[in-house]
């Protein structure tokens, strides 16, 4: 059975216009995904933090982390884990997909 039946892809945006450190959010199967443009790479985090339900999207990217605005708990990109308090439950990852030139969000 091919793994592409019944999966709800979504569609982002073209890759020439989310340029390095982008983040957009997008809405797969009911939940809000946000997607980061980092040193070359997608990533998809559900977009919200696991200590207090707040968004991510705009949150500061670096050393492959995204930092919550509200109390600066930090998740990896490429894992969804929680790195730092007040956040000890990792966020929900995503499969991001690059094709024709299109960025497309999947579940994992």
């Amino acid at each position: 059975m091919s793994e592409a039946v019944g999966v709800e892809r979504v569609r982002v945006g073209a890759e020439a216009e989310l340029p390095e450190g982008s983040q957009t959010a997008v809405t797969v199967g009911g939940v809000s995904v946000v997607v980061i443009r980092y040193e070359g790479q997608f990533y998809a985090l559900r977009n919200n933090c696991t200590h207090k339900d707040y968004p991510l999207l705009g949150g500061e990217v670096s050393l492959g982390r995204i930092t919550c605005e509200k109390h600066g708990a930090k998740f990896e990109l490429a894992t969804g884990k929680a790195k730092t308090l007040p956040a000890v439950k990792p966020v929900k990852i995503y499969r991001t997909l690059v094709e024709d030139g299109e960025v497309y969000v999947l579940p994992l």
